[in-house]
């Protein structure tokens, strides 16, 4: 595709624009892509895994660089500009800094595990340790149900049916 406003370059640059529910489209050649006030908006952005894990944060690396962890001796300023953790050991000695940026990631601090309800754990707030998540009786009446049908107890099966039928009507 050619460039709509210089005619000679191939268009890299694809501009959608809708107004009043019309589609118009732009299809420009760098130079002319730039020079028209539409260059690589990413231009001066660091796309780095570790500034955006600095960025979320919220705080400048220098507040953190005097807290290392034991084991590795990673600071929180080398794993937030690099993305990773040196350790199992960085978990704990970060924790503070990390349950924040979790939150936002994930929209939760409860890890659900691979499948949700399996061995999940749960962050307690008051001293900041993993407990087992309590399920609720009517996730323990299904866990019921699927071992009865595997079982092939069926009788088992349709009474477990029932009673979670009326767990989910009362609510």
């Amino acid at each position: 595709m050619i460039c709509q406003s210089c005619g000679k370059k191939t268009a890299t640059t694809h501009i959608k624009t809708i107004v009043n529910g019309q589609l118009t489209q732009y299809h420009l050649c760098s130079d002319c892509a730039k020079e028209k006030g539409y260059g690589n908006l990413f231009d001066t952005w660091d796309l780095g895994f570790g500034t955006m894990l600095g960025g979320l944060i919220g705080k400048s690396h220098e507040e953190n660089a005097v807290l290392r962890c034991k084991k590795c001796g990673a600071s929180f300023a080398e794993i937030a500009k690099t993305g990773n953790l040196g350790c199992e050991e960085c978990y704990k000695t970060f924790r503070r800094q990390l349950l924040p940026l979790i939150q936002r990631i994930h929209g939760t601090v409860q890890h659900k595990g691979k499948r949700p309800g399996s061995s999940a754990l749960r962050i307690a707030d008051s001293n900041q340790q993993m407990v087992p998540v309590q399920k609720s009786p009517l996730d323990e009446k299904k866990l019921q149900l699927q071992k009865a049908i595997e079982a092939q107890e069926f009788e088992k099966a349709a009474v477990l049916r029932d009673e979670i039928k009326e767990m989910e009507k009362n609510g």
